[in-house]
């Protein structure tokens, strides 16, 4: 039942900011935000719900929880950059959405490196010689 409430908040701010843009551009891009910003808020106990499932599987593999928080920090990183080039981009700053897409991806770069350097150090530590 949750998807259809989405994709109805979806299909009304997406109706709404086709109707306005023409007079008020500002009022649609705010209705495209704030369509945006619920359909957060509507997913964001699942996101809990996976956070803490994840967590669960990663203390029954015995996987190290700074590997985990790292991944879902990435995860978060993906996502809200996302978002944020998706708004830019429905503002006409495609420019802008290029950078924030750039940031993201140095970000999530910057937070693989520690991951990178244990993978490399296990493959290292299980050749010989």
């Amino acid at each position: 039942m949750d998807i259809i409430q989405i994709v109805g908040i979806g299909l009304i701010a997406t109706f709404l900011a086709l109707v306005v843009r023409e007079q008020k551009p500002i009022f649609a891009f705010l209705i495209t935000l704030f369509a945006g910003v619920m359909i957060f808020l509507f997913v964001v106990d699942e996101l809990v719900k996976i956070i803490h499932l994840l967590e669960g599987i990663a203390k029954d593999a015995n996987v190290h929880i700074m590997y985990l928080q790292t991944i879902l920090k990435i995860i978060g990183i993906a996502y809200i950059a996302e978002f944020g080039a998706q708004i830019a981009k429905d503002a006409g700053q495609a420019s802008m959405a290029s950078k924030i897409e750039l940031a993201g991806k140095i970000l999530i770069l910057v937070l693989a490196i520690p991951i990178i350097k244990a993978v490399i150090e296990m493959i290292l530590s299980l050749l010989p010689g």
